[in-house]
């Protein structure tokens, strides 16, 4: 039978990418990229099997989608931050038998769900960003699942009690990573390059500040009945469907593990950014 054996809310902002690659900025993120380490030593040492992304950055319009190929290798440009995310080459292998299961898991709580193996199908860096960290030179699979903008909360819970369900029919170890920010304001544009460490407005960072005591606390009940208000006000990036869906795996308001603190909060360009390990 197989398990959920690690599972964590991770940042993927380019600035990561930016201190990694440019003299300039070179430690910007170093916090991040200790805590990638961290994640990358905790899912060896668990035996993982399986990388299991939810990504923000593949945004769909109807139903659930995986990409479900056998390999996943090519080299990545931000199309969105091309001066900050370019040249990330990639090869990962694929797991189309999860993929296959979780699938047919979704469909059974009657939404629309579709694995992907096409050719020219590629991977954003929701996905990429962390894996170069967590993953590279590892023999681990990778399995990376887009994010519906349309899609409720509920639906996306909905969902990770697929996702789980598919796991557990698959004899696989599995970390479930949610790949998106807290808060997601960006500044306007005569503000991003002088707010590039700093988050858009104090509500946000309060609002983010008071859901990571929550999480460390274990207070998922709370959380998941703020859920919904929270992504709405604080601008979640794709709604939060990413958190959502990481939760309905884990049993939503039933989940009595609490949040530990890999990377410290940080602001990037506006948006709200951490590093948590949620215990299973």
């Amino acid at each position: 039978m197989g398990q959920i054996v690690q599972a964590a809310k991770i940042t993927h902002v380019p600035t990561i990418w930016m201190s990694h690659t440019i003299e300039k900025y070179k430690g910007m993120r170093q916090p991040a990229i200790d805590g990638y380490a961290k994640i990358r030593a905790a899912a060896l040492a668990a035996k993982v099997d399986t990388f299991v992304v939810f990504d923000t950055h593949w945004i769909v319009n109807q139903g659930f989608h995986l990409n479900s190929k056998p390999r996943h290798k090519g080299n990545f440009i931000s199309h969105e931050l091309p001066h900050m995310l370019s040249d990330m080459a990639y090869d990962y292998e694929g797991d189309a038998e999860l993929s296959a299961l979780i699938v047919e898991e979704v469909r059974n709580k009657g939404h629309r769900a579709l694995g992907h193996n096409h050719p020219d199908m590629g991977v954003e860096y929701g996905t990429l960003l962390p894996m170069y960290f967590i993953n590279e030179g590892a023999p681990i699979r990778l399995i990376p699942i887009a994010t519906n903008q349309f899609s409720s909360i509920d639906e996306c819970r909905q969902f990770g009690e697929g996702v789980a369900k598919g796991i557990e029919r698959s004899g696989r170890r599995v970390s479930l990573l949610a790949s998106g920010s807290l808060s997601h304001t960006f500044w306007p544009n005569n503000l991003s390059v002088a707010g590039v460490n700093m988050v858009n407005g104090e509500f946000n960072r309060q609002m983010d500040l008071r859901v990571l005591e929550l999480w460390q606390t274990g207070k998922w009940a709370e959380f998941t009945e703020m859920l919904p208000d929270y992504a709405a006000k604080c601008d979640g990036e794709c709604g939060m469907t990413d958190t959502a869906m990481l939760l309905g795996a884990l049993g939503w308001d039933s989940y009595r593990g609490k949040g530990e603190i890999v990377t410290p909060y940080f602001g990037s360009s506006g948006t709200g950014q951490v590093i948590v390990n949620l215990p299973v």
